[in-house]
């Protein structure tokens, strides 16, 4: 077995844990294994020739999400922010164990942690492509929930759209506006790219 099947396969098991239940297809998958997979699924679309960082940050970057759980924190966004930010430590902590396991050295690690922690968007290309992979996934399997909880507060649900499609660039967006969206879906995703212009 290769470094990077080990490393994956690590990472899997890990998010296999997850005790929170995702359904699609009728199928059954704890939630951040399915996410990790999807995410992996993008990178590879977005990038045909993607580093094996890229590939490994791909599977890690929520990796244990369910141990830090935003009801463990106060309301607020200034909570929120705090949340998001020891979330992100989390995650580069356990792929760094996982790396070092699976028998990455110093450098390979630093470089996969780079990507988890999203350093340097819009100017590193593997950061880019995983913030696009990102809110593809949010678009492809979060999108649709999301706005039902917005249903009567779609201005919100605009600036949530604008505030991701922000985070992409056009290569990103090309993907996303092929997305199989409901009619309400697609009119607010609209909306929120003619924000952007």
């Amino acid at each position: 077995m290769s470094k990077l099947q080990a490393a994956l396969q690590l990472f899997d098991s890990y998010n296999q844990q997850d005790p929170r239940v995702l359904n699609n297809d009728g199928k059954s998958y704890p939630q951040e294994y399915f996410y990790a997979l999807k995410l992996y699924d993008w990178i590879i679309k977005l990038d045909a020739d993607a580093s094996n960082e890229l590939i490994l940050a791909s599977r890690c970057q929520h990796i244990g999400r369910w141990e830090i759980p935003r009801e463990s924190y106060p309301e607020g966004r200034d909570a929120y922010l705090k949340w998001r930010k020891d979330l992100a430590l989390h995650h580069a902590a356990v792929a760094g164990k996982l790396l070092m396991k699976a028998g990455y050295n110093d450098t390979d690690i630093e470089r996969v942690v780079q990507i988890v922690l999203k350093k340097r968007i819009k100017v590193d290309t593997d950061v880019q492509t995983m913030e696009n992979a990102l809110c593809l996934v949010f678009l492809q399997y979060q999108y649709d929930d999301f706005r039902l909880k917005y249903e009567n507060e779609p201005e919100k649900m605009i600036n949530i759209l604008y505030k991701s499609l922000l985070k992409m660039d056009a290569h990103g967006h090309h993907f996303a506006l092929q997305l199989d969206y409901s009619a309400g879906g697609f009119r607010l995703v609209q909306q929120a790219l003619v924000k952007m212009s």
